[in-house]
C-alpha cells in the first residue's frame, strides 16, 4: 500500500469479523451435514489464516478437526505475465483432495479471477467431490460467473476503491477497511510484513 492510498471506511472491526467467522463455520457445517469429508483450503496470503480460524471454530462447535491446507495461486493468475516479480508463497496441502468436499477460503471476493486461478490450481492437485467458496467479504464487481457459498459480509464498493483485510498476526490489527486507490495503484491484498508467510 502506498502513502497515497488513504483509508475511507472501517467496514468491520475485530468483534464483527469474529462473529462473521462463527456464523460462517455454522453455515459450513449445516450445508455439509457436519464436518465429515470436508477440508478447508485457504488462498494465501490471508485466506489461509482465515481457514485456520474457521477450523478452530468448527472444532469448538462440532468437536472435529478438519484438514487445513494453503494454496498459492501466483503462477495461475491471468495477470501473471504483467508482474515482473510476483510474490510467491508456498502451497501446502498434506491430504488427498480426491472425493472430499473442499471449502476454498479467501478474504475478499472481487472480480472472481483469483477464485478461477485457485480452482485451476486445485484441479491440478486432485479431483474433489465438490468445491465450495467461503469469503469474509464480497464486494461485488464480478467479471466471471463465480459466487460464494458462504459470505461474512457483503460490502458495496466502487471500482476505484480497495477493500482489504488486516489480521493481528500479520498486521498488528484485525479489521476490514476500504481505501481510496491512488491513480495507477495496484488493487490487491495488503502486503504481508517481512518474515510472515
Amino acid at each position: 500500500m502506498t502513502q497515497a492510498n488513504t483509508m475511507k471506511t472501517l467496514v468491520m472491526d475485530e468483534s464483527e469479523i469474529e462473529r462473521a467467522l462463527t456464523r460462517m463455520a455454522h453455515q459450513i457445517l449445516e450445508a455439509n451435514h457436519g464436518a465429515q469429508d470436508i477440508a478447508l483450503v485457504g488462498i494465501v496470503t490471508r485466506g489461509d489464516l482465515l481457514a485456520k480460524q474457521l477450523a478452530r471454530k468448527i472444532v469448538q462447535i462440532e468437536g472435529v478437526d478438519v484438514p487445513i491446507g494453503k494454496l498459492d495461486i501466483s503462477f495461475y493468475r491471468d495477470d501473471f505475465a504483467t508482474y515482473f516479480s510476483p510474490e510467491v508463497h508456498s502451497t501446502q496441502i498434506d491430504f488427498d483432495l480426491d472425493g472430499r468436499t473442499i471449502v476454498l477460503v479467501d478474504d475478499v471476493l472481487f472480480t472472481g479471477r483469483t477464485i478461477r486461478a485457485a480452482l485451476d490450481a486445485l484441479m491440478d492437485l486432485g479431483r474433489p467431490a465438490c468445491v465450495q467458496l467461503a469469503v469474509l467479504v464480497d464486494r461485488g464487481h464480478r467479471e466471471l460467473p463465480i459466487r460464494a457459498d458462504f459470505v461474512g459480509k457483503n460490502v458495496p464498493s466502487s471500482s476505484n476503491e480497495s477493500v482489504r483485510l488486516f489480521l493481528k498476526e500479520t498486521d498488528g490489527r484485525t479489521t476490514v477497511e476500504i481505501f481510496e486507490l491512488a491513480p495507477g495503484a495496484h488493487m490487491g491484498a495488503a502486503p504481508l510484513q517481512k518474515g510472515v508467510e
